[in-house]
């Protein structure tokens, strides 16, 4: 990007404008953050089983006795060594969230349709200590808009909500979960590819120009 030169006051005069907007954009993420703590739940009334490091789990059990669940879903299909480059740049923030979370009664976990064992070993080899469980033995990351069959990539199907032509089998995305004290499971949040917040990271390289 080609940036222009100007005196110290024209580019005072140009980063006011720019904080006019900012603030309004701040107004605006703080509604829809609102907006979002008020949509309504929906109960998880199938059941999904997921392969984990210590063995097969529910995704009650993802919770860990929390009352709310966050998943990321991780693109890392069945037949890959690695995991996606993009998504693997989000994992180097996750390392300690999970004990942020739990101050706020919250759980985290990665999903992936990956083999336990291949999660494992590309999360040893990147040096993250963080969650990360395989959804292989279920439908859990089709029901969620985390991955599509072989026949639907160069089909029309519903992605973020809308529809679009797929051209992949994995896609990314967060999806929130919550428990209630008798111990049902409802969805209460699901973002993909427009719809979430960037990390801290990628929010500093928007700051480069």
């Amino acid at each position: 990007m080609q940036h222009d030169i100007v005196s110290g006051a024209e580019w005072l005069a140009a980063r006011q404008a720019l904080l006019a907007e900012e603030k309004q954009l701040a107004e605006l993420r703080a509604r829809i953050v609102e907006r979002r703590r008020a949509l309504p739940w929906t109960a998880v009334d199938k059941a999904y089983a997921f392969d984990t490091p210590a063995g097969r789990q529910s995704l009650s059990d993802l919770f860990e006795g929390r009352g709310r669940l966050i998943v990321y879903h991780f693109m890392f299909a069945p037949e890959w060594t690695d995991g996606c480059p993009g998504c693997s740049q989000l994992g180097n923030h996750l390392d300690r969230l999970d004990e942020q979370l739990a101050r706020h009664d919250a759980t985290f976990t990665a999903v992936s349709r990956a083999p336990i064992d291949r999660i494992d070993d590309y999360r040893r080899r990147r040096g993250w200590q963080f969650r990360w469980v395989s959804s292989q033995p279920s439908d859990f990351s089709y029901d969620y808009q985390a991955a599509y069959r072989p026949e639907q990539v160069g089909q029309e199907v519903v992605y973020g909500f809308e529809r679009t032509r797929m051209d992949r089998e994995d896609v990314p995305g967060t999806s929130v979960f919550a428990r209630s004290a008798a111990g049902e499971v409802f969805h209460t949040y699901s973002a993909y590819t427009n719809g979430g917040d960037m990390p801290l990271s990628l929010t500093y390289l928007s700051l480069l120009g």
